[in-house]
């Protein structure tokens, strides 16, 4: 054997999975990374691009649109917030613009159908935190092409409260979310509050989506879910995005074995249709040991099936769950 054969065949065998390997990525901050440091989707050095998301099969991957707009900010700046939505929005579409001979906008499943039938990457627009929403109704956010809106980040806002701050829906929460269901648009419960979490659960009539939140029985952080949460979640048919944080998956040094600690616990509570990925990529700066970027989500895939898990598992943790709840609430 000539040197570095067996490390090429290993690549090669890696890339081969990769091709067949199905991926629904529930989260990214990858919009917000793009404006601050003037690169592009095609190809950059963040953890997140275009080609190398096209080395998956059928790869659809959240983009959503976050900035730290700071504590109160609808109350001391809504006219700053609502800008600071527009220029988001617009450096989405500016790289669905430039890139769409590899990427399309997709607001419903028939999308995401045309998208694979054409070869692109389908994106999914999403909001995280209410704040950024300031003036718009849920009939606007919709028209606005959002189909995911995770309630609150860090900080209180005028739907309700956030892991960090507490407190439950507000009354505009209730309003919102129960319009948004109508609206077709999925509600997003990471960095939600507890309270926050069992009005949704309270009020949900199809299911709910926590988009980037790992198990707290595993790793004891408030944003991540409690076994009783997570089992909540399952009953209303909805999904929880395994999130690559590694802060949210170990107390100390962290690798891949950590992470699939976290979806051998939720399967362990009857989620194997509930699981899915949300790596929280370029939202994060510390990832667990072999993951740097989307290129080796593939090899949570590979860790799972070194442990026995079939691959039918494995294609509906990276895919067909929250392709299936998608779906579901929005057509």
């Amino acid at each position: 054997m000539r040197p570095g054969s067996a490390i090429s065949k290993t690549h090669s065998d890696r890339d081969r999975r990769q091709k067949m390997l199905p991926l629904f990525d529930a989260h990214c901050d990858t919009i917000y990374e793009l404006d601050a440091r003037g690169c592009g989707l095609r190809e950059n050095t963040l953890h997140l691009d275009l080609l190398r998301l096209s080395r998956y099969a059928h790869p659809v991957q959240v983009f959503t649109l976050f900035s730290d707009l700071g504590e109160a900010s609808e109350a001391r700046h809504p006219a700053q917030n609502a800008e600071t939505f527009r220029h988001l929005l617009s450096v989405f579409h500016r790289e669905m613009d430039a890139n769409r001979d590899l990427v399309t906008h997709c607001r419903s499943a028939a999308d995401i159908a045309a998208a694979h039938r054409a070869g692109k990457t389908a994106a999914i627009l999403a909001v995280e935190g209410g704040e950024l929403l300031s003036g718009l109704s849920p009939e606007d956010v919709y028209d606005l092409g959002v189909r995911i809106v995770t309630l609150t980040w860090n900080y209180e806002n005028s739907l309700g409260g956030s892991h960090k701050t507490g407190g439950g829906l507000t009354p505009k929460g209730r309003d919102f979310v129960c319009r948004a269901g109508e609206l077709g648009i999925l509600i997003d419960v990471s960095h939600a509050s507890d309270a926050l979490f069992w009005d949704v659960a309270e009020l949900a009539t199809q299911p709910f989506l926590a988009s980037h939140s790992n198990a707290r029985a595993v790793c004891g952080h408030s944003r991540n879910l409690t076994d009783q949460q997570f089992q909540a979640l399952c009953r209303s048919g909805g999904v929880a995005g395994l999130n690559l944080y590694a802060d949210f998956l170990s107390n100390g040094p962290c690798t891949i074995c950590d992470a699939v600690r976290h979806i051998e616990h939720f399967l362990a509570l009857g989620g194997a249709k509930h699981i899915a990925l949300g790596g929280d990529l370029d939202g994060c700066d510390r990832l667990p040991a072999g993951i740097r970027g989307v290129q080796d989500l593939c090899r949570i895939g590979e860790e799972l099936s070194r442990l026995g898990y079939s691959d039918d598992l494995i294609h509906d943790l990276f895919y067909n769950n929250l392709h299936r709840v998608f779906s579901a609430v929005t057509g």
